[in-house]
């Protein structure tokens, strides 16, 4: 069973609380003075196995194309992440310097730069002040500590809160922990975001298990995530294990995989959920349901639009139970069904069921909207598969933050 709240002498949070990893985020006026803007995060372990996803956007960062690299050559044992620039549409200069970013913080930790991941999150189009890149990443290897938050705070953006989360599951007898730490805001959409998340575990994992493990869960979290509609030329997930809890490699046909991929799920559904619900401008985080589907991915479908929809978030911002909104982003979605064997609930409070408005106290349905998380729920008779989404309601605010983003 996955412990998402361990009481197992677990002393770190996010990344840094599986054994093994230590982490720091320390301000290098990538951008922005007086704010942390670089972080590092290290295992001491060597041997390890790493995962990774990335954007389905055809405009790759820099970055992305050397993590890609070192992901697949084997071990990484560590990631440099800077804040404020994305490095993004920045041509051959950009890519030199995310190899110099690499390379860097390789010399300083004593790795082969292979062994190093590189992320950038931020503006798209400007260069990577290098010089005060090198300088950071000399601060952030002398700060190296068992205290996550420094990390935490230094791959924001836009947002306004970090974003950790922890598990614990026994595998052959061992505890091993997984510890994740993400960040992400705006340009949030399925198929990964404007999100980084970096997840790391001490559990010792065959590569192909690690990656089966990494692809599974972003696709029943990260994947259903949605705040504007937009897919970032950034998004990564990277899934680190270093072995440091002793165990005998997990494969995908021991008999712990499957409580091991459930934790690595667990962590990664949390920080999905943080990530939606500190959405710019947003005020409340949207959770919707799809029951009685024919299959996963057709619910998955259906959750998505509705959670997507601009007219269903602005909706929910008003606190407005409109369901014919939600019955018309289903209707578009791409998914076939029968409307009117379709039953849909704000809350508790059945709104349509049987082709028509179900009885209903309207100002009751409303009431669902107040508080600061919603449950949207569609209920199909078409099978028995179901899926989640995530998102959030639509304000003013978000226009406001997007409308200055490079000023």
């Amino acid at each position: 069973m996955v412990n998402k709240n361990p009481e197992i002498g677990i002393k770190r949070s996010g990344a840094t609380a599986p054994a093994g990893f230590s982490a720091a985020g320390v301000a290098c006026g990538v951008r922005y003075e007086g704010r942390r803007d670089l972080g590092l995060l290290f295992s001491k372990e060597a041997g390890g196995t790493a995962a990774v996803a990335l954007t389905t956007n055809l405009l790759r960062a820099a970055p992305l194309l050397v993590t890609g690299e070192a992901v697949e050559g084997g071990d990484v044992r560590a990631v440099v992440v800077n804040s404020g620039v994305a490095n993004a549409a920045t041509g051959q200069r950009g890519l030199e310097s995310a190899y110099g970013m690499q390379a860097l913080a390789a010399a300083e930790l004593g790795l082969e730069p292979g062994e190093v991941a590189v992320a950038s999150t931020g503006v798209i189009g400007e260069h990577l002040p290098m010089d005060r890149i090198e300088a950071g990443i000399k601060d952030a290897v002398a700060a190296l500590g068992d205290d996550g938050s420094g990390f935490a705070e230094a791959i924001l953006t836009t947002d306004t809160r970090t974003k950790e989360a922890v598990a614990a599951v026994e595998v052959g007898g061992k505890i091993v922990t997984v510890g994740g730490v993400a960040k992400g805001s705006g340009m949030i959409h399925p198929n990964m975001a404007t999100m980084l998340a970096f997840v790391t575990t001490d559990a010792a994992v065959d590569k192909e298990c690690l990656q089966g493990a990494l692809s599974g869960a972003t696709e029943r979290t990260f994947n259903r995530i949605t705040v504007d509609g937009d897919t970032s030329p950034n998004d990564m997930v990277l899934l680190m294990a270093n072995g440091a809890a002793g165990n005998e490699p997990l494969t995908q046909g021991s008999p712990d995989y499957p409580a091991f991929e459930e934790a690595v799920e667990a962590v990664m559904r949390e920080l999905a959920r943080e990530i939606s619900r500190d959405g710019e401008g947003a005020t409340k985080l949207v959770e919707v349901v799809v029951e009685g589907a024919t299959d996963e991915a057709s619910a998955a479908t259906l959750a998505r639009a509705i959670a997507g929809s601009n007219l269903c978030k602005a909706a929910v911002y008003g606190e407005d139970a409109n369901w014919g909104r939600v019955l018309n982003a289903m209707g578009y979605s791409g998914v076939s069904f029968d409307p009117g064997g379709v039953e849909l609930y704000f809350g508790p409070v059945k709104v349509f069921a049987k082709g028509e408005p179900a009885p209903h106290d309207p100002a009751e349905a409303n009431a669902t909207l107040a508080g600061d998380e919603v449950i949207v729920t569609a209920r199909l008779g078409e099978g028995t598969a179901s899926a989640t989404a995530w998102g959030c309601d639509l304000t003013e605010e978000y226009v406001r933050i997007n409308g200055s983003y490079r000023s």
